[in-house]
C-alpha cells in the first residue's frame, strides 16, 4: 500500500520538521491519520512513506480504497513515524510528471518489491490491467 507526500516548493517547509523527517527516513512505514469523508471519524492504516530531498510522498496502488478517498475530501491528516508525529494538509496528485516522479521514489526505496510493481506497471502497458495509482502532496506543519 503506498501514498505520496511532498513538501511543496512554494511553501517555506520548517527546518526542524526537515531535520526530524531526515532521521526517519530509513523508516519502513508510516501510520497515517485521516478522517471519515461521511462521519468524520479518525481511521488509521499503515502506508509506505519516502523521504526524497525535501520531498516526503506517500502513494496508492488503488485511488479506490477508503482511506484515498477520505483524504481527497478531508485533507487534514496525520502521520505517526518512529515515534514522531507530524500534521499536514494533502493534495492529491493530478499532474501526470509531479505523480510519475513520486511513484519512481518509492520504487527506489522500496526496491525489494520492484519485481511485482514493474509486473503491474507492464500489465498496465499492454492493457490487461487499469493503472490505479494515485499520490499525494502533503505540506506538513512542525
Amino acid at each position: 500500500m503506498l501514498i505520496l507526500l511532498q513538501f511543496a516548493k512554494r511553501e517555506l517547509m520548517e527546518p526542524n520538521v526537515l531535520m526530524r523527517l531526515k532521521r526517519l527516513a530509513g523508516k519502513q512505514t508510516t501510520t497515517l491519520t485521516h478522517y471519515g469523508r461521511k462521519t468524520g471519524k479518525s481511521h488509521e492504516v499503515t502506508i509506505w512513506f519516502v523521504l526524497d530531498d525535501e520531498k516526503l510522498y506517500i502513494g496508492t496502488a488503488n485511488v479506490n480504497r477508503q482511506w484515498v478517498r477520505n483524504v481527497q475530501k478531508t485533507p487534514k491528516i496525520r502521520l505517526s513515524i518512529g515515534g514522531e508525529t507530524f500534521d499536514g494538509n494533502a493534495r492529491f496528485l493530478t499532474d501526470r510528471a509531479e505523480h510519475e516522479r513520486a511513484m519512481a521514489a518509492i520504487r527506489r526505496k522500496y526496491w525489494m518489491f520492484r519485481p511485482i510493481i514493474e509486473l503491474g506497471r507492464f500489465l498496465v502497458a499492454i492493457g490487461l490491467m487499469r493503472d490505479n495509482t494515485g499520490s499525494f502532496e502533503v505540506t506538513l506543519a512542525g
